[in-house]
């Protein structure tokens, strides 16, 4: 049995540059890895009349199981790897919430490529996995990266051109609103923003978006959430009342519902717990995953 952690990620900021003619938006944003997330376990099956994948753990996830970005990751290697194509089983222990801004989704099949290329003994290289995952999602290539390099990334493009960030360590206090956004819809959404500039020089500035937010940097896509859902906006109202103390500015991850603030290190943990216990909704407290 293989057992791989499927992390969750944040979106320090989020910008749309430019919608494509193909309809797909350029951004630019930093992905961070965090150490909360879900845990997924691979067995090979011996028995050859069995179903290419049996999945366990993600029957509430989607109304039909094929349509779960794990087994299409199965599926797509099985597609241009069929001679080495032997049925697998996967549990997942999901914790990540679905349509939260959190990448919990495209982690998950991004783990199961990773998975599969050592169970199959395929050899593929990290190049070729991000090119699987390209066609996955948008988000599944980051998790590939992060992986190999042990870091963060810059991403660009539509999220599929990634550079290798050393970000210091931080800690997050991450807010959970039941609401399951609808990121299709935010897209085509009129208002949004889909025209900020190129920001350049990311890799050392760090201090610009890292903690307080200045006033190049955002989330494009929070005053669309906070519009339409109560919910999100409530948690991220909550957050605000923390910033003073916490030295940080509280934002929404990806298209939400996730909204999170960094934390001081002078936080104690009475204090987090404090908040937390005062949270209006489900909180979890996590570490940046790759630290310098």
């Amino acid at each position: 049995m293989l057992e791989l952690f499927s992390p969750a990620k944040l979106n320090l900021f989020l910008h749309i540059t430019a919608k494509r003619q193909d309809g797909y938006h350029e951004l630019q944003s930093v992905f961070r890895a965090i150490d909360f997330g879900d845990w997924m376990s691979f067995s090979l099956i011996d028995d050859t009349a069995s179903p290419l994948v049996v999945l366990t753990g993600a029957d509430t996830l989607t109304d039909d199981i094929n349509d779960n970005l794990i087994v299409k990751a199965v599926q797509l290697l099985a597609k241009h790897h069929a001679d080495k194509a032997r049925p697998i089983a996967i549990h997942l222990d999901k914790k990540i919430p679905t349509g939260a801004g959190l990448g919990g989704g495209s982690s998950n099949a991004a783990t199961t490529l990773l998975a599969v290329n050592t169970l199959w003994q395929l050899g593929l290289d990290t190049e070729t996995l991000i090119a699987y995952g390209t066609k996955l999602g948008a988000d599944v290539p980051f998790f590939i990266f992060s992986h190999a390099h042990q870091a963060d990334a810059l991403a660009m493009g539509i999220g599929e051109l990634l550079s290798t960030l050393h970000l210091p360590s931080a800690r997050y206090l991450l807010l959970l609103p039941p609401d399951h956004l609808s990121t299709a819809q935010y897209f085509g959404h009129p208002s949004l923003q889909k025209n900020c500039p190129v920001l350049t020089d990311i890799d050392t500035r760090y201090d610009d978006y890292g903690k307080v937010l200045t006033a190049e940097f955002g989330n494009v896509f929070e005053p669309i959430a906070l519009d339409s859902s109560p919910a999100t906006r409530t948690a991220l109202d909550y957050l605000r009342t923390l910033e003073t103390d916490a030295k940080a500015t509280a934002r929404m991850s990806g298209t939400g519902s996730t909204v999170f603030l960094p934390i001081s290190d002078e936080i104690d943990d009475a204090t987090l717990t404090a908040w937390q216990l005062s949270a209006p909704c489900p909180s979890v407290v996590a570490m940046s995953l790759y630290d310098y």
